[in-house]
């Protein structure tokens, strides 16, 4: 796992000041929009947020509030939008999102929406982690113990991809492997189903549909249920807007149609 050790001391740069951190609370960071200001500039959209999002949106029951944590944040983060960003890491922690699952999103994160929006998000965890006096004792490791490899898929997916683009980017099908599929994949502190839904919401989120078939199929190989990738779906049509949402359904109805059973 040596290949992310300097990944995990940079987004971890903070980390010192946890121990130092003041007062506990679980209340979103105070550059957070609220309610009332969301009134101030329109009551429609106030309606919508407290009817729609809080009132039916979180209640669904095909998306436990836990894994609408995790798409809402990796949604957020995909989309660097950093002013939601506070409140829902807090909801997260509250839904029962661990703090180190945290980590290893942000961690995640940096190589499937770019190191700018990893850090940026590192920014704004590390100041909720102040708030709830989470230190670095409960974040994983640099270099842990990885989970193990299933060589043959490995292998069958390294393959393709050398052969399809070795020649074109040979130092980028090499991180693919070593970095990313050989470690940050094999990272045991957020499970492979949450990984995958990490996944599939940044690629929703940020318009990639190419990468989604084998992003979801994956994820459903981890465990994701068809209705909670639908849910997940739906979901992220407010977090990541409509347009991403429905481009992204034709691709869902083909891998779901071609999924056995």
């Amino acid at each position: 796992m040596k290949a992310l050790a300097a990944t995990i001391a940079s987004l971890t740069l903070f980390a010192s000041s946890l121990a130092h951190a003041g007062q506990a609370s679980s209340s979103p960071a105070s550059n957070s929009v609220t309610l009332d200001d969301v009134r101030s500039v329109s009551p429609a959209l106030e309606r919508f947020a407290q009817g729609t999002i809080q009132g039916d949106l979180w209640k669904r029951p095909g998306l436990s509030p836990r894994d609408r944590s995790i798409v809402t944040v990796a949604a957020l983060i995909a989309r660097n939008q950093t002013v939601e960003m506070p409140r829902h890491v807090t909801l997260a922690l509250d839904n029962g999102v661990k703090p180190g699952e945290l980590s290893e999103i942000v961690t995640h994160l940096a190589f499937y929406s770019g190191w700018a929006n990893a850090m940026a998000a590192v920014a704004v965890t590390k100041d909720v982690f102040a708030q709830r006096r989470i230190a670095t004792d409960q974040l994983p490791p640099a270099s842990p113990t990885p989970l193990p490899l299933d060589e043959a898929t490995e292998a069958r997916r390294a393959t393709g991809v050398a052969q399809n683009f070795g020649a074109v980017a040979p130092g980028m099908v090499q991180y693919t492997t070593d970095v990313l599929f050989r470690d940050l994949w094999l990272r045991p502190d957020l499970a492979p189903r949450d990984r995958s839904l990490v996944t599939v919401s940044a690629l929703v989120a940020s318009g990639q549909v190419a990468q989604i078939p084998y992003h979801l199929n994956r994820a459903m190989d981890n465990g994701l249920t068809r209705e909670q990738a639908a849910e997940a779906l739906t979901h992220l049509a407010f977090y990541a807007g409509w347009p991403n949402a429905f481009s992204a359904l034709p691709v869902f109805k083909e891998v779901f149609e071609k999924r056995p059973g």
